[in-house]
C-alpha cells in the first residue's frame, strides 16, 4: 500500500515514530533482575554446601577480597559481582572502586569485599564468572566501536545480535552497552527481521511480505529486511523496511550499494538505515565502516568475547 506520493506506507509516519536506538550507558540492572541470574548460578556451584571451606576455614573467620585487574579493559557486571557476595553473606561489605562502563588498567583494584571468609570463598568463582565474562564482552565491544568510528566517524554504530548464551542474553546485551555498543532486537518479539527463510516459506515477493508486516505491526515497530544482493536490497527499500541488512557483502559491493539505496529511498520519500552483517571482525571493521553503512551487527560481541583477566585476592582479617 502506497501513499499518494507513491512512497511506501511507512514513510508517511516518519522515522521519528520508531523507538529510540538502545545505545549509551545502560541503567544499572535492577536487583530483581540480578537475582534472577545470581541466585541459580550460586546454587549451581554451592549445591549442598562448600565441602572445602566449611571444613578447612573456621566458622567465625573473616576476610577481605580485592578484585584486581590483570590487564586493561572496560568494566561490566560489577553490580552482579557484588550481589553474589551479598547473597552468600547478607552482612558483607562491598566497596566498588569503578562503575560499569569505566575503563581500567592492569593493576587497578576494581572492588573490595569484606565478610565471612567461608562466604567469600563460596561466592568467589560465581562472582568472578559473571564479571569476567561481562567485562570481556564490554572490552571487545569497545574495540569494535573504536575501529568503526575510525572508519566511518560517529555516525556508524556497532550492534550485537541474538547470538547470545542461552538465558544470559540480558546480561550480555547490558555488557555490550557498557562497551559503547548498541543493542539490536532483544528477541523475536520486539522487532521484525525478514530473512531469506521467511521469504521462501511465505511464498510471496519481499515487497509484499514487508507491506503485509507493516500493516500488521504498525509504524512503531522497526522492520529490518535482509538482502543478499542488490535486487533484494532494492526490494527491501521499496517495501518500506526501516533497515536494510546487507549480508556477507564485500567492502566494494557495500560501497557501491550504499549511495544507490539512499538515492532510491529519497526518491520514495523514505528514510532507511543500512546495516552490514557477516564477515565482520577486528581486521575488517574499519574498512566496512568506511563504506557508508550506518550499522555493523557483530555476533562475536557476545558469542566469542574472551573472559577478562581479573582475579580475586583474599587475605584474613583479625
Amino acid at each position: 500500500m502506497r501513499s499518494s506520493r507513491g512512497a511506501p506506507e511507512r514513510a508517511a509516519t516518519g522515522a521519528g515514530s520508531l523507538p529510540a536506538p538502545r545505545r549509551g550507558l545502560p541503567e544499572p540492572l535492577a536487583r530483581e533482575v540480578i537475582d534472577g541470574f545470581a541466585r541459580p548460578a550460586l546454587e549451581e556451584d554451592r549445591g549442598g554446601g562448600d565441602l572445602t571451606s566449611t571444613t578447612a576455614v573456621p566458622e567465625k573467620a573473616r576476610a577481605r577480597a580485592r578484585l584486581l585487574a590483570k590487564s586493561s579493559g572496560v568494566l561490566a557486571g560489577i553490580g552482579v559481582f557484588a550481589r553474589v557476595f551479598e547473597l552468600a553473606d547478607p552482612r558483607v561489605k562491598v566497596a566498588i572502586a569503578k562503575e560499569d562502563g569505566a575503563r581500567f588498567q592492569k593493576g587497578d583494584v576494581l572492588a573490595t569485599v569484606e565478610g565471612s571468609a567461608r562466604a567469600l570463598l563460596t561466592a568467589e568463582r560465581t562472582a568472578l564468572n559473571f564479571v569476567q565474562r561481562m567485562s570481556g564482552t564490554a572490552t571487545l565491544t569497545a574495540k569494535y566501536v573504536e575501529l568503526a568510528r575510525a572508519g566511518g566517524g560517529e555516525r556508524v554504530r556497532v550492534l550485537d545480535t541474538r547470538k547470545t548464551t542461552p538465558n544470559l542474553r540480558k546480561l550480555e546485551k547490558y555488557a555490550v552497552r557498557c562497551g559503547g555498543g548498541e543493542n539490536h532486537r532483544f528477541g523475536l518479539y520486539d522487532e521484525v527481521m525478514v530473512k531469506e527463510n521467511h521469504i521462501e516459506l511465505a511464498g510471496k515477493p519481499i515487497v509484499d511480505v514487508l507491506r503485509d508486516l507493516r500493516r500488521a505491526v504498525g509504524a512503531r515497530v522497526r522492520i529490518t529486511s535482509e538482502a543478499r544482493d542488490e535486487k533484494e536490497a532494492r526490494a527491501g527499500v521499496e517495501g518500506g523496511a526501516d533497515v536494510i541488512l546487507l549480508d556477507n557483502m564485500s567492502v566494494a559491493e557495500l560501497a557501491r550499494l550504499c549511495p544507490l539505496l539512499r538515492e532510491q529511498a529519497r526518491a520514495l520519500g523514505c528514510q532507511v538505515e543500512l546495516e552490514a552483517s557477516g564477515g565482520i571482525d577486528l581486521s575488517t571493521t574499519q574498512a566496512i565502516a568506511a563504506t557508508g553503512v550506518d550499522r555493523l551487527s557483530v555476533g562475536a560481541l557476545t558469542h566469542s568475547a574472551p573472559a577478562m583477566d581479573l582475579s580475586l585476592e583474599l587475605e584474613p582479617l583479625a
